[in-house]
Parts: structure tokens; C-alpha cells; sequence
């Protein structure tokens, strides 16, 4: 099979690989299609510690079982399917404590185990979410970052009404503008340095886009601040925004080595609460009942590329172009 190969930091090709035998326990799926992510990009430059190499990445997967190891009884060959790439080890005491997400011995695939920049991937039965009949392969493709942002909103407090404030419109900002409208917010505005993401924000549904907080009028600030780039001066400008007994929801993925300043008196001065939100937990099955329903991402992907391309791809991602990018491993068309 034809698969992209990351051999260590800086050092990927596309090459001929073993087709996946599937072990005790896993599926093996026909990958329709992976999206391309602020975490692969990171693998890429040798920049997430967890990453082993070498390695095939690809983590926001779908496509079809095609074949079933021993001890599993489901789901069957030729059912569609979304991936969840996480696997808690279930020992650890964050495990222990129902807290998988945060697994002392993670593991994922497309970064400790093969992904799905590959026409083929064994994952874990378990891993492995059936799809309802219509879902377009782009919606499936986009599942799992959904998931992110269904666990992130998970992790707020629900209160209809409340004004959002959101850093960064790429795909990740714009499925948390999605998720936080659907559960009642009032208004949602959205910062990016980037014009062609803050237009195509209003046309998403934003209220306002610009690219400082500071056009927005807001005196008293947001109830609900959510960083969804990571990059520390967005960080510490939304740490001011947050309206007094408000929320700061830290969503983007920051480079371990910086640090954000922020003050500790207006933390408890004003009763700000500060939350983090890392991946997905008990949130994949919520996505796709999201999508099933009638929420409509499909906008958000703006490119379908062949593996071939993967040059391509990266080069988009890096130029900030686009929105998000999915892999068509076996050619297929976007449905």
C-alpha cells in the first residue's frame, strides 16, 4: 500500500508499505479519507514528544472495515466508519479515574502506532464508530476534531445567553464558534490575523470577526473566552477580555517551552475561572450525532488531495489557506 512515511523529525517521503494484518482485537480500514492538523504538523518538525518514529501519521480518519482480526465480532467488513485514534490504557490512575483523555501511557494512532496518511490502517475495534447512511465523507473526516470541540465545550459551563469570544477562525475556532451557538450562546465573535479565515467566519456564522478584540464593543468584556491558536500574545490579550465571575477556556495547543503572564490578583479579583481542554473524552459518539442531525460542516473543508500531494497539503496548511484538508488515500471523491 502506498502510505506517507515520517522516518524521523524533517525527514518524510510517500512510500510503498506492508498492508496491515489485523491483530486480536482491531479492524482494518480502507481509508477514505484524513484530515491534516495542527498535531501532524507538529510530528512533521519532531515537535510532540509522545510521537515515535518512524511513523505513518494521520489521525482524523474514515473510511471502510475491510477486514476483522480475532476475538471481533463487529463492526463488519464494508461498514463506514470513524476512528477514534485514542487508546487509553485503562490502568493508569488517570484511567482508573475515568479521566481517559489524560492517560499516563498514551497512545494514539498516527503517533504511536501507524495512522492514516495510508490507504490502509489497523486500529482497534473499539476505536472504530459506525457511521449513519448519508453522512458525507467530509463530515466523517471531520468527526474527530469535532469530538475536540464537543469535549471542549464539555468542559464550560452551560449558560444560554452568554457572549463567546473566540481566538483563531481555522478549523479548530470554527467548530468551537459551531458547537457553542448549538448549546445556546448569544452572540459569538471571532479574532484572526488572517482575512480570508475572518470572512469566511461571518459567512460561517460569527457575529463579528476582526483582527483585534478591540473593535469588538464589549466593555464589560465575555462571559466565555476560548483560545483555539495557541499563540501566547492571543492568550494573554483574552485573559483580559473575560468579564468578571467569566471563563477562560485554553483550547489551542501551545508549545510546552512557553509561558503566558497573566495576573493572579485579577484571577481572584474578578472570580475568572481558567480551563483547559485536552482531546477527547466519552465526546466521539456525541460528534456524530452532531452531524447526523443536521450540523453542517462540510464548508470547512476546502481541499481534497491525493497522498501524492502531501507536500502540497502541508505547504497550504503552513501558508494558512484553505480550511481544513483531508487525504484522499484511494482517490476518493469528496461525497
Amino acid at each position: 500500500m502506498r502510505a506517507v512515511l515520517v522516518k524521523g523529525p524533517g525527514q518524510i517521503t510517500v512510500a510503498e508499505q506492508p498492508d496491515p494484518t489485523p491483530g486480536p482485537g482491531e479492524v482494518v480500514v480502507e481509508v477514505a479519507s484524513c484530515g491534516l492538523c495542527g498535531t501532524d504538523m507538529h510530528i512533521l518538525g519532531g515537535e510532540l514528544p509522545s510521537a515515535t518514529y518512524p511513523l505513518v501519521p494521520g489521525h482524523e480518519l474514515t473510511g471502510r472495515v475491510v477486514a476483522l482480526g480475532p476475538d471481533v465480532s463487529g463492526p463488519k467488513a464494508g461498514t463506514r466508519v470513524a476512528v477514534d485514534p485514542n487508546i487509553p490504557c485503562g490502568a493508569c490512575h488517570s484511567c482508573r479515574i475515568g479521566r481517559g483523555n489524560l492517560c499516563e501511557d498514551y497512545r494514539a494512532v498516527g503517533v504511536t502506532r501507524p495512522g492514516g496518511f495510508a490507504e490502509y490502517v489497523a486500529v482497534p475495534a473499539r476505536c472504530a464508530y459506525v457511521l449513519p447512511e448519508g453522512l458525507s465523507d467530509a463530515a466523517a473526516g471531520l468527526v474527530e476534531p469535532l469530538s475536540c470541540a464537543v469535549h471542549g465545550l464539555n468542559r464550560l459551563p452551560r449558560r444560554p445567553g452568554e457572549h463567546h469570544l473566540i481566538y483563531g477562525a481555522g478549523t479548530m475556532g470554527l467548530m468551537m464558534a459551531a458547537v457553542v451557538r448549538q448549546a445556546g450562546a448569544a452572540s459569538v465573535s471571532m479574532v484572526d490575523l488572517n482575512q480570508d479565515r475572518l470572512d469566511f467566519a461571518k459567512s460561517f456564522g460569527a457575529d463579528e470577526a476582526a483582527a483585534a478584540a478591540d473593535a469588538f464593543d464589549r466593555p464589560h468584556g465575555f462571559e466565555v473566552v476560548i483560545d483555539a491558536t495557541g499563540a501566547i500574545p492571543a492568550i494573554e490579550d483574552g485573559l483580559g477580555r473575560v468579564r468578571r465571575g467569566g471563563t477562560f477556556l485554553q483550547f489551542g495547543v501551545s508549545d510546552p517551552a512557553r509561558k503566558a503572564a497573566f495576573s493572579p490578583y485579577a484571577v481572584y479579583h474578578r472570580e475568572i475561572d481558567i480551563i483547559g481542554s485536552m482531546a477527547v473524552h466519552h465526546s466521539f459518539q456525541p460528534a456524530i450525532d452532531l452531524l447526523a442531525a443536521g450540523l453542517d460542516l462540510d464548508p470547512l473543508v476546502s481541499d481534497v488531495l491525493a497522498l501524492d500531494d502531501f507536500d502540497t497539503a502541508v505547504d497550504t496548511f503552513r501558508a494558512g489557506t484553505g480550511r481544513k484538508i483531508h487525504l484522499a488515500p484511494k482517490g476518493a471523491a469528496r461525497a
